[in-house]
């Protein structure tokens, strides 16, 4: 048997290598095949609160992705046949709803398998049940009593006697925390005379007068629930009548000579010893048996109660108390054996990756009191009743695999158990054959400071286990001795790097099926530092000052420098200069004053020095010229002792400026060698500095002298003086826990320098317990690392958390507890009763009801309304998708939704997130928005413009936001002075998009005003002007006017209707942002209008002369944001290219929309209905005047005159000019009043080149008194006006073809008078 034993003992030593290879992460390589391994589950003992779901964690991993199956109580969990319990998706984990059946029906012994064809593992055995805690807030809740009923009468005690208060609180899972308050709610004072017992119950060694009260109440809180409940209060009164001896001490409790107590390994061990006497007794302990344990041991209440943490083999033995006063002493031993539940030795059993015809070997080392027993499974079926497999073997806690083949991947279970627990772990042996690969990316490039340590990773795997082999640029030999180490991992380490470590390194991964090499690169970059650091300066102010700072650096490497005043940034202000290698500030002032810093950052280290500016007031050139002082001399320690030196020295010389301060300066060279620390100062009166020094520094002083010039040189360096070591003053700062996987969590904290170790082998003892169950601490001790990795963890619960400083020679202080929280995971449920209001066509109101803290696994973020518009409820509208998110911070259970569209169907849903991300979703649900008011019509013009009507076109809204119910025009005249007349107003259909405008009046300005209607009201109007063409007749008349030069200027002013646009030849332009662009002439210019729907911000019109000659280049109009402009300073006459663009950033192109040919009226004054202006009335009154005095100077000339017979003498002359003329048949006859309201009409010029006079001409037959025109004057006055009628009519035919105006008939008039 013994022989077996060794031989066994032998082949593990052998085998030991193949455990590396568990340390390969399998879990990045997917591909390859793997038994299950379980990755979570609920704890052994399972304590659940019956207010809320059951939820059983069991997780594994595993390719293929295992299933799962569950027994309950040794028995097959069909969960299927329980409508109350659900299997999660893609996990073994169960959710058992308790809301149709009581959380007790489901307590019992759970244990989950998880399997795929490679092999099974199991879970511990998961022990369900509620607390008592919860079975006594229900009673609390029905009015029962927590304590049984009693009726509690006064304690009347003579003083000096003892005393005990009894609590007895009913037992709790977890059991009660006990507590003594009064009424108040105040904590009862203990001391060494009264203190509580691990019971609950309260002592009194002797009572005293001022222990009477009646408000002594015992509390019971119960931590699972939270609840607190209180005993009926004790009335105590101490009387004073007869007094009490004096007497030795007696015990309390423990009763007798000895006792004995058993305690778990790692558990806490507590024993109390209570004793009564008068003096009141003072308590001590001692082990009999050996030292008690003072790194983990702790006195309690007044030292009646001894504890000691983590306890281990060595805290068995015997414990005596001892009570002692002025008359006696008493003892008692406490006899403590210390049990153990099973616990690993070196960890749990590990996975096994072995290659065919391998070896291997599992081990489950256990160890306990009493001795556990050892049994193994496989795919949880007992080993003996599994398959037989020659090439196993089980020997004890061990298993040994000889030349095994594939198909025997299987996982094992390990099963330690004694009296106390027991321990149950998972391993499988996955049968793999793989080729070596590395895992490292290949090429990857690697940095490194000279003179720094280098690591290069070699990350691989393979089936067997590959060896691996580095080579450096020409693969002369294997890099395997100094500087090189190479790791168990693959990771190639150079302690020191230096720049010939620079190059091409290879990772050769090689084993029977193949080799595989993968090239990475190292490079030693030069350190950077600073030559010539800034000096300190005093200037005097309004002076300028130069800091230098020239620094030396690696030339691959990018520097960056960065100058700091105090510590902060600099000032924003130009009088502060930076460049390359200095800092300028010019016109100092007192301001300015302070240390600079400047620091040069690379990507790999960097490096940084100060100097500090005084600013003086301007003096005039002093007589005496002062300088810094001399550096001391003749430094020396004396009185040397374990933390503390004496200091003295010979200052130099002051230079006429007097020495304010001594500065003490100091070099590390164990730690820190070759860079000085500032320590202390003295005044410059003193020579002598008592110094306090910290443990485990080998220190070197220098000191250098201050006066108002500035810091003298440092002095020579003083003798090393080496401090010697001892356990550290101080514990690490800032420790935190938090969790970066759910099943995790990182304990951080900033390590303590080389000066705060105070000697050898600093390492960190990690403490954690979570906060809210009762405990014990777990502890791990760490070193060269400021982070450790609980892993196994709880998801998102508190933790307390300590870490404290140890050394070779002792620990630090008892560190503080920090807080922290293991790893979050995603949310598991989704906002229920998500709900929502419609407030108006753009606004909604989304309500959820907040899902419970447990379910979010995390730091509660927010939640997130994912909304999206599923359609447009008006066929015309586009269709969207566009997913949009609101989030809203914290625990908000309602929320905005703005920004909607009208008259549109919606989607949204809820979720809730925390740290790690988004939980389930809530259902989709869909809302409508109601119509909303429409937004202006797409475009306005006027065409077809005429006399008296205008014919208006448009384009419904671009945004309707509804249905459209109709539209209103309104429409008003415009005067010569801008002046708007009344208003007209047209209700108009909704299928409408024109409208003829009758009986306007012509010449005349008009303004439009057109909107849309919804249900919801009137949107915004889109306006418009235009002008009704002018009176041919009326033009006439105002050529007349006007003269020769004149008689094509006839267009108006006013913006008339114009036609659509002429449109250029299409190209191939691309998707333009513009539409419906129009343009209309105003009495300012052209007036450009479009829609614009694009992301730019940048738009602008450009304009050119059509068929300019030359390159002329386009003139840009900036729009500021709004949709149309109007293009003034417009050459009339002339017809312009226009265009829309849209300017994005600089490297996206320009958006063009098609260009418009406008031409700009040639008269551009502006002409409104002539018959409203003051200088027409006013010449038609001077012509009106003339005529009256004309024809008043011919009646006199007619009555003048005698009667001659000339009528014969008449007709025989007749001038055909002076015939009376009809309009039918253009003859002369009679003037008639009625006509004087027509218009003037123009002459016109025949084809024979002959003028003929119109009806426009005035004759004095037209004057004449007779109804068939003949004058009664005689016949020689009618020939001779006859005759000079006729010669200066024909004259007057050969000069000018153009129509008689006014001015002319009024000339002719004067010449006939």
């Amino acid at each position: 048997m013994m022989e077996r034993r060794m031989d066994t003992a032998l082949l593990v030593l052998l085998m030991g290598h193949l455990a590396a290879a568990l340390e390969v992460p399998l879990d990045l390589l997917e591909e390859l095949p793997q038994p299950p391994t379980i990755t979570q589950q609920s704890p052994k003992d399972y304590i659940i609160d019956p207010r809320e779901n059951i939820v059983i964690h069991c997780d594994a991993k595993g390719k293929p992705h295992p299933s799962f199956s569950w027994t309950r109580n040794g028995t097959h969990f069909d969960i299927d046949e329980d409508v109350n319990v659900v299997m999660r998706p893609h996990s073994g984990t169960l959710v058992v709803d308790i809301s149709r059946e009581k959380a007790d029906h489901y307590e019992g012994v759970y244990q989950c398998t998880a399997r795929n064809k490679h092999g099974t593992a199991v879970s511990h055995n998961i022990v369900i049940r509620q607390s008592i805690a919860f079975s006594i807030l229900r009673a609390l809740l029905k009015g029962s009593p927590l304590w049984s009923k009693e009726r509690i009468k006064q304690i009347v005690v003579q003083e000096g006697v003892s005393l005990v208060l009894p609590c007895r609180p009913p037992a709790g899972l977890p059991p009660p925390i006990i507590f003594w308050m009064d009424n108040n709610f105040q904590r009862l004072p203990q001391s060494s005379r009264v203190s509580q017992s691990l019971n609950g119950d309260l002592y009194f060694s002797n009572v005293l007068r001022e222990d009477s009260r009646n408000d002594y109440i015992c509390y019971a809180r119960f931590p699972h629930t939270q609840t607190i409940q209180q005993k009926q209060p004790i009335t105590v009164k101490v009387l004073n009548q007869d007094p009490v001896d004096e007497r030795k001490p007696t015990f309390l409790i423990p009763s007798g000579s000895s006792s004995s107590h058993t305690v778990l390994r790692g558990q806490v061990l507590e024993m109390e010893c209570i004793a009564e006497g008068l003096p009141t007794p003072e308590i001590s302990w001692i082990k009999l048996s050996g030292d008690l344990p003072t790194q983990r041991m702790s006195y309690l209440y007044y030292q009646k109660n001894l504890r000691i943490v983590n306890v281990s083999a060595s805290d068995a033995g015997d414990y005596r108390c001892s009570a002692k006063n002025m008359l006696g002493s008493v003892h008692h031993t406490i006899h403590v054996s210390v049990k153990a539940s099973p616990y690993w030795i070196g960890g749990a059993p590990r996975n096994l990756v072995l290659a065919p015809g391998e070896n291997g070997v599992l081990t489950c080392r256990a160890s306990g009191t009493p001795k556990p027993s050892i049994t193994w499974a496989m795919n949880g079926i007992p080993i003996a009743n599994s398959p037989k497999d020659l090439s196993r073997k089980v020997e004890e806690d061990t298993i040994i695999f000889t030349d095994i083949q594939m198909g025997s991947s299987a996982v094992y279970q390990c099963n330690v158990s004694n009296d106390h627990g027991y321990l149950m772990a998972n391993a499988f042996v996955n049968v793999l054959s793989e080729p070596p690969r590395v895992l490292t990316p290949a090429n990857k490039v690697y940095q490194v400071i000279k003179n720094h340590r280098a690591r290069i990773d070699c990350a691989f795997f393979g089936s067997p286990i590959p060896k691996i082999t580095w080579f450096k640029d020409s693969r002369s030999s294997t890099l395997d001795g100094d500087p090189y180490i190479q790791h168990d991992n693959g990771t190639l380490e150079i302690h020191t790097a230096q720049a010939r470590n620079s190059g091409k390194y290879t990772c050769a991964a090689r084993n029977m099926l193949g080799i595989y090499e993968n090239h990475v690169y190292l490079e030693v970059k030069e350190p950077t530092r600073i030559l010539k650091q800034p000096e300190y300066k005093v200037v005097q102010r309004g002076r300028s000052v130069v800091f230098e700072c020239k620094v030396k650096h690696d030339p691959t490497l990018v520097p960056t420098m960065t100058w700091l005043k105090d510590d902060g940034e600099l000032p924003d202000d130009e009088r502060l200069i930076v460049d390359s290698d200095s800092l300028t500030i010019t016109d100092v002032t007192e301001s300015d004053g302070g240390v600079y810093t400047c620091i040069m950052n690379t990507t790999l280290d960097h490096d940084s020095a100060s100097a500090e500016l005084t600013v003086v007031e301007a003096t005039p050139t002093p007589a005496v010229v002062y300088e810094r002082p001399d550096p001391p001399t003749d430094l020396e320690l004396t009185d040397q002792k374990k933390r503390s030196v004496q200091l003295t020295w010979t200052p130099g010389d002051e230079h006429n400026s007097p020495i304010q301060k001594f500065l003490i300066q100091y070099d590390d060279s164990l730690h820190h060698r070759g860079h000085w620390h500032n320590l202390t100062e003295v005044p410059g009166t003193r020579t002598t500095a008592h110094l306090k020094l910290s443990p485990y520094v080998h220190y070197t002083f220098r000191v250098l002298a201050l006066n108002a010039m500035g810091f003298s040189r440092p002095s020579f360096p003083s003798r090393m003086f080496k401090t010697e070591a001892a356990a550290p003053d101080e514990n690490p700062k800032d420790v935190e826990g938090f969790g970066t996987e759910h099943d995790n969590l990182v304990i951080s904290w900033k390590p303590l320098t080389g000066l705060q170790s105070n000697g050898p082998g600093l390492r960190y003892r990690v403490m954690w317990r979570q906060k809210a169950v009762e405990s014990d601490w777990t502890t791990v001790t760490v070193s060269n690392n400021s982070r450790f990795v609980v892993s196994g963890t709880p998801t998102f619960v508190p933790y307390e958390l300590k870490v404290q400083a140890v050394n070779d020679h002792g620990v630090g202080p008892e560190p503080a507890i920090a807080r922290g929280y293991s790893g979050e995971d995603l949310p598991v449920a989704a906002p229920e009763n998500v709900q929502v209001v419609v407030l108006n066509s753009t606004l909604a109101e989304v309500h959820w009801d907040p899902v419970p803290h447990k379910l979010i696994r995390g730091h509660l973020k927010g939640y997130k309304v994912y909304y999206w518009k599923e359609r447009s409820l008006h066929k015309h509208n586009p269709y969207h998708m566009e997913k949009l998110i609101l989030m809203f911070s914290g625990n908000h259970s309602h929320g905005m939704v703005p920004g909607l569209h009208p008259f549109s169907v919606y989607s949204f849903n809820v979720r809730v997130y925390n740290g790690k991300g988004e939980g389930p979703v809530s259902p989709t649900q869909q809302f409508d928005t109601p119509e909303g008011v429409p937004g202006a019509p797409t475009s306005l013009i006027v065409t077809n413009s005429n006399l008296d009507t205008l014919t208006l076109e448009w384009s419904p809204p671009h945004d309707r936001k509804g249905r459209i119910t109709g539209y209103t025009l309104k429409y008003q005249p415009v005067n010569n002075s801008n002046e708007l007349g009344p208003v007209e107003e047209l209700a108009l259909l909704a299928n409408e998009t024109s409208v003829t405008l009758p009986n306007l009046k012509y010449s005349t300005r008009y303004k439009f005003y057109l909107n849309a209607k919804t249900v919801r009201g009137a949107g915004p109007a889109i306006s418009q002007e235009a002008v009704t063409i002018v009176d041919e007749a009326l033009m006439s008349l105002l050529d007349v006017d006007v003269g020769e030069g004149t008689a094509g200027s006839t267009q108006s002013s006013h913006p008339l209707a114009q036609p659509p646009p002429h449109r250029l030849p299409d190209e191939a332009l691309p998707v333009s942002p513009f539409g419906n662009v129009s343009s209309s002439v105003g009495e300012d210019g052209p007036l450009i209008s479009w829609e614009y729907w694009g992301p730019e911000k940048n738009v602008y019109v450009e304009y050119m002369v059509e068929n300019s000659e030359g390159e002329q280049e386009w003139q840009k109009e900036p729009v500021n944001g709004s949709q149309n402009v109007v293009l003034k300073g417009l050459k009339g006459g002339l017809s312009y290219r226009v265009r829309l663009v849209a300017k994005g950033h600089h490297d996206q192109p320009l958006h063009h929309s098609e260009e418009l040919l406008v031409t700009v009226p040639a008269v551009a004054s502006r002409q409104v209905d002539i018959a409203t202006q003051g200088w027409f009335i006013g010449l038609m009154c001077a012509i009106a005047l003339l005529i009256l005095i004309l024809l008043i100077i011919c009646f006199i000339q007619r009555n003048k005159g005698g009667k001659y017979p000339v009528k014969e003498k008449e007709d025989a002359h007749t001038d055909p000019e002076f015939q009376p003329m009809k309009e039918d048949d253009c003859t002369f006859g009679e003037y008639s009043d009625n006509e004087d309201h027509k218009p003037l009409k123009g002459s016109r010029t025949p084809s024979n080149g002959t003028v003929k006079r119109d009806d426009s001409d005035d004759s004095l037959v037209d004057y004449g008194e007779g109804g068939d025109g003949q004058f009664n004057e005689d016949g020689s006055f009618i020939g001779q006006y006859s005759g000079k009628s006729g010669s200066r009519d024909t004259a007057e035919g050969h000069e000018s073809s153009e129509a008689p105006s006014p001015i002319n008939t009024m000339n002719s008039l004067n010449s006939f008078v």
